[in-house]
């Protein structure tokens, strides 16, 4: 599906701020409430609007305890691949894995109670034998900056 410059808009305009009427996003765009409203519901019927969420600020309900983590498996079969990713998939504390190329194969970010939660988490991974040969912890102290990239697309590189 091609988007255009309004397209863009009205997915900008939702990712700073899902809640807001129809009328205020077809002002925000430019366009006459129909057409816009047109243009969502086909957004969404083709996938490319998924759902609308909110963003919690975790901290303000408990302090977490943010890691990051580089994972290595000792062998790189697709089966080893599958195994490990199905486990990942089952742990609510990890919130986030990427598969990525060069020296380390995962990168995940854990949040948890505190370290000694986020230690459990990890024995209890090697304990399943998921082929893990190295992991490396860094503890996240401050988060700098967290952006959606939609408002870096252009009308060049959008879908």
């Amino acid at each position: 599906m091609k988007l255009d410059k309004i397209d863009l808009k009205i997915l900008a305009a939702l990712q700073r701020d899902g809640r807001m009427t129809k009328i205020r996003l077809a002002e925000a765009v430019n366009l006459s409430p129909t057409a816009c409203w047109e243009r969502l519901s086909r957004l969404e019927k083709s996938g490319v609007i998924t759902g609308y969420t909110v963003r919690i600020n975790s901290n303000k309900l408990a302090r977490r305890t943010a890691v990051l983590v580089e994972i290595m498996l000792k062998s790189h079969q697709q089966s080893d691949f599958d195994r490990f990713e199905e486990a990942i998939l089952k742990e609510p504390a990890i919130i986030s894995c990427d598969a990525t190329g060069g020296g380390v194969d995962y990168i995940l970010k854990i949040v948890s109670e505190d370290i000694d939660a986020y230690q459990r988490l990890i024995d209890k991974l090697l304990r399943l034998d998921l082929g893990i040969e190295r992991y490396f912890t860094y503890v996240i102290t401050k988060n700098v900056k967290t952006a959606d990239p939609l408002p870096s697309l252009t009308i060049e590189n959008a879908i």
